[in-house]
């Protein structure tokens, strides 16, 4: 463990040169599907209770990465981060609302780059938190739909009334009743388009809504899932020993009718919750499948690259807490799948791989050069041969919390001013014995060496390996 920050250091640096490939006259499109608190937790991760046929078939065609990880759990600074390719900080990229534009406007982001490159670009649902952010690297206006949240009429607002409604919804109501049905029809209606103008390279990102809450689906879904048979995790119970720091209140939820402000929620109502979220994973599953069979319909599949990303983990009850924010494994892993041309499909890789990875990957997927502001590691040679040793480790942070994921422990230390400051606590879990972390063992003195080396390596991962360029008026 001794040497680990030594490899975390050569770990960073690689990824600022550019690697890339000839060009040839057929460029591969790309179309990367994000899904909004989608865990990896569905039928191609081992999770057989999950009705994922969908999401299952693009895995048999993919490298499935089994130990991928988001930069940040909550949603707007996940994505502003992968998009850049930069690293956050305590000070840039932390909470949802982070934009890729303001806090990094120095920092060529994904989509303005393959533009620059002669792609078409093209976003349609959530793809940045916000639909404006880095509006000027998208061909074409970004696209969301526009539809109520709920369906029954109960669950609607009054005129002139503040309203959330409740968490869970089931209606008998069409796909495209909701809103992801509607971003799978008109992501569709796009992919006509871009294949009337085949020698035009396209990126295209089209972000799902589900399973963000509210869980809303059509009642079709939910009756995939039969009440009795939803159970609650192995680990609903708090972690023993676990800093105050890494206490959850999963205020998101809170913010929903009929969830109290404070204290538990019973078990029926937890219950009802894994089971919306099991529906609307499903639901999301159905409308990725309609986009991908129109690809292959149109005779698009074998030269497109197709990324399944996940922007963060989320709390299923895990340590009874809920939502994302957190830096528990629950909250940091995430799924990520890639078809590639060239790559052989149903294959599936153990290395550590970080969000930020992403950007240089699709870079050298497509022979475009890496800049020199993205900090992550191209994954491509993991494509190659899944089972080649890789990186030591991947890190992340959620406000206070800096967090790092070896091959055997998970490590996070809390520290004051935003993480930037004294540190307060830590914990650390072993994965090789408990991988629900259920145990911090932080302070075992057979470990105080271990502790060592990790935040050794975590300190060096704190320092940015990009400097801001100046902005010009």
């Amino acid at each position: 463990m001794l040497h680990l920050h030594r490899s975390i250091l050569s770990l960073l640096g690689i990824g600022l040169t550019s690697v890339c490939l000839p060009l040839t006259a057929a460029r591969p499109n790309v179309l990367l599907i994000a899904v909004d608190d989608l865990r990896p937790e569905f039928a191609a991760y081992g999770a057989t209770h999950i009705t994922s046929p969908h999401l299952d078939k693009l895995a048999s065609q993919s490298v499935r990465f089994d130990r991928a990880y988001c930069m940040v759990p909550t949603c707007g600074a996940s994505r502003a981060s992968m998009m850049t390719g930069v690293r956050p900080t305590a000070q840039r990229f932390v909470t949802f609302t982070a934009r890729a534009d303001e806090e990094a406007p120095w920092a060529k982001t994904l989509n303005t780059h393959f533009k620059d490159n002669g792609y078409r670009t093209g976003s349609l649902g959530k793809v940045f938190h916000a639909k404006n952010d880095s509006a000027a690297g998208w061909s074409d206006d970004p696209w969301r739909p526009d539809l109520p949240a709920y369906q029954l009429p109960a669950n609607l607002p009054q005129k002139d009334q503040k309203h959330r409604g409740p968490p869970t919804e089931s209606a008998p109501v069409a796909d495209d009743a909701y809103g992801d049905g509607v971003v799978a029809n008109t992501a569709i209606e796009r992919l006509k388009t871009l294949a009337a103008e085949p020698d035009q390279p396209f990126f295209l990102a089209v972000g799902f809504y589900k399973p963000h809450l509210p869980f809303v689906a059509p009642q079709r879904y939910w009756d995939l899932y039969p009440p009795e048979s939803i159970k609650l995790p192995e680990n609903y119970k708090l972690p023993e020993d676990a800093p105050a720091e890494s206490a959850h209140t999963w205020g998101e939820l809170r913010a929903y009718e009929g969830i109290p402000k404070k204290g538990p929620i019973d078990d029926a109502t937890a219950l009802n919750l894994i089971r919306g979220y099991y529906a609307c994973v499903s639901y999301t599953d159905a409308q990725i499948g309609k986009v991908l069979a129109e690809l292959d319909r149109l005779g698009l599949a074998e030269n497109t690259i197709v990324v399944l990303w996940g922007d963060h983990g989320w709390n299923l009850g895990d340590h009874t807490y809920w939502n994302k924010h957190s830096t528990f494994e629950s909250s940091m892993r995430i799924p990520l799948m890639v078809r590639a041309p060239g790559i052989t499909g149903g294959t599936h890789t153990a290395g550590l791989t970080e969000s930020i990875d992403l950007y240089p990957s699709l870079c050298e997927l497509t022979g475009l050069p890496i800049p020199a502001t993205a900090e992550g590691k191209s994954f491509v040679p993991l494509l190659r041969f899944p089972d080649r040793p890789w990186a030591d480790a991947a890190v992340g942070r959620f406000v206070h919390g800096d967090t790092i994921r070896t091959d055997r422990y998970r490590y996070t230390e809390y520290r004051d001013n935003r993480g930037a400051g004294l540190r307060q606590s830590d914990m650390l879990y072993d994965h090789a014995t408990d991988s629900l972390e259920n145990h911090n063992i932080s302070r075992q003195p057979a470990l105080a060496e271990t502790v060592h080396a990790l935040n050794q390596a975590l300190q060096a991962t704190k320092k940015s390996t990009v400097t801001p360029a100046p902005i010009t008026p």
